[in-house]
This record gives C-alpha cells, sequence and structure tokens, in this order.
C-alpha cells in the first residue's frame, strides 16, 4: 500500500469535526490547539477518500454546500508548510502533498496528470495529463482529457467526457457558495470552460468553446420563443457558442451567450455515442 500524507479516517463524528473547523475559522489561534488542527486533517482526509463532499444532492435534485468543508481546505492551506518533493523525474515546491494510490483505488493516471490530496477520484476514472485541485470530485468511470482542469471542490458525476481544454472553475470562497457542478453523462467539447459555480444537470452537452459564466445568458431557442437561464444548463440539452446584439453608445455589438439548440436523443445515452448528439445539430465537437 502506498503511505497517504493524511491520517487514516477516524471514527469521530462529522458534525464534532465541523464544530471544531468553523471555530478555527472564526478564530484562527485555535489551530495551534492539537484539537482543531487535527479536525481540519481528518475533514482532508475524508474529502480525499470520499466519505465527505464538499456538496451533494439531496433525493430531490437540490445541492447542499457543506460550508465546513470548504473552510476546512482554506484552514489546512495554513497548517501546510511549503516543500520540495520528487514524483519520478518530477521535482515539485508546494504546500499541498500530491494524491497516491491510484492503482488501490482503479484509477488510470497519465503521466504528469496531477491530482492533489483531499480531491476524490472514484474507480475507473482516466486522467490523461490533466490537473484536478484539492476538493474536487470526479466519478466513476469519468474521462479527464489532456490538459482539462478540474478546479477546487468542482463536483464532476459518473460517465462524464471532459474534453481536451476543458476548464472547470474552482470555487472556494466565500466558502458557502456553490462550486461547479457537473452532473453524471454530461460531454463537454475542447476548449469549454464552465466556472463560477454554474450548474450542467444530467446528460448535458456543450460544444467546443461554449463558456459558462454565472452570468452568461443560456438561451433555449429551440421553441417558437427564447428561454432564458443564467447559473444552470436543464438536462439533455444541446448548447453551442452564440452571440446576441446589444446597444451601447457607440452603437449595437454582440455579445457572448450559449445557445440551447435541442434536446439529445434517447439513442446517445452511452458516452461513446454522445458525439452523435453534436453531429445531429451539424455542431463540431
Amino acid at each position: 500500500m502506498t503511505t497517504s500524507p493524511l491520517p487514516p479516517v477516524d471514527d469521530t463524528p462529522t458534525e464534532i469535526l465541523a464544530r471544531r473547523i468553523e471555530a478555527a475559522f472564526e478564530d484562527r489561534s485555535l489551530l495551534a490547539d492539537p484539537t482543531h488542527a487535527d479536525a481540519v486533517r481528518q475533514m482532508i482526509a475524508r474529502l480525499d477518500a470520499g466519505t465527505v463532499r464538499v456538496a451533494e444532492p439531496d433525493a430531490d435534485g437540490r445541492w447542499t454546500v457543506h460550508t465546513y468543508a470548504k473552510q476546512a481546505i482554506l484552514l489546512y492551506f495554513g497548517l501546510c508548510s511549503m516543500q520540495t518533493y520528487e514524483v519520478g523525474p518530477f521535482e515539485y515546491h508546494d504546500k499541498i502533498p500530491l494524491k497516491r494510490g491510484f492503482a488501490e483505488a482503479g484509477v488510470r493516471v497519465v503521466p504528469p496528470a496531477t491530482v492533489r490530496v483531499g480531491a476524490h477520484l472514484e474507480p475507473g476514472v482516466v486522467l490523461m495529463p490533466s490537473y484536478v485541485n484539492i476538493g474536487a470530485r470526479v466519478g466513476a468511470r469519468t474521462m479527464v482529457d489532456t490538459w482539462a482542469t478540474v478546479g477546487s471542490c468542482a463536483q464532476i458525476g459518473a460517465d462524464v467526457h471532459l474534453s481536451g481544454g476543458v476548464g472547470i472553475g474552482g470555487v472556494l470562497e466565500p466558502p458557502g457558495a456553490r462550486p461547479v457542478v457537473v452532473e453524471d453523462g454530461c460531454f463537454l467539447g475542447s476548449r469549454a470552460i464552465v466556472v463560477e459555480g454554474v450548474h450542467l444537470e444530467r446528460e448535458v452537452v456543450l460544444a467546443a468553446n461554449v463558456v459558462l459564466t454565472a452570468s452568461t445568458p443560456i438561451i433555449d431557442v429551440s421553441g417558437p420563443t427564447p428561454v432564458e437561464y443564467r447559473g444552470k444548463v436543464p438536462a439533455r440539452s444541446v448548447v453551442v457558442p452564440g452571440t446576441r446584439p446589444k446597444d451601447f453608445p457607440a452603437g449595437t455589438y454582440h455579445l457572448a451567450c450559449a445557445l440551447v439548440i435541442g434536446k439529445r436523443k434517447a439513442s446517445t445515452n452511452l458516452r461513446t455515442s454522445l458525439e452523435e448528439a453534436l453531429r445531429d445539430f451539424a455542431v463540431p465537437v
């Protein structure tokens, strides 16, 4: 077994750890007390093991953010010191150790993919040369392709495909803010960007170069009248980059938006056939 830089997960109730972390977040001097410092490390260990997550859905699909988990991450930076260490031919100089034990976890990691401790990868995840930050969770059988980035606390579902260069933003502060959520079965085309807590519901398809921020207009143009969303893409939507005109004193200019041009067919349920969802609408991957 590979030695973990984190303590073993113990049986202390999460509620007790949360109270200690919340107290230390309000008064950083409490981190000098081993009880509070160990609570922070234990919470990072649970995030790493997947027994705790930064955000999770309830039975009705509503997502709840566990503020104490984000607070633990922020406090963990203060507990760690800079160190130089080597992984094969690579040298690193950082505060946060790298995650280990991929073989035991059933995860494929292609050099030089990097995962920080405190991130959880479910069995069957494949990481091409890519980056997964602390607090993130990546679901079973998900592909994180070359130069894709999964930011702090992002929640990526099972059977997701993050194509080359996809940027999933991190959301650490404020601690109560929802992270980026990409639900099961989504397909994100090359260089797509999703940041600022945007929520992709299940089986969404983003074409290449779609950029979604909290303020990006997401306009469903598949019906007789447009329907606009912000911060959320409805399940099974097929989304492409778009623009719409806006009047300024100097004239009319086109600002970026995203267009929902239809829904995935039932025949495109499998990840291996998701590209068909884009071909149906003559959209590039």
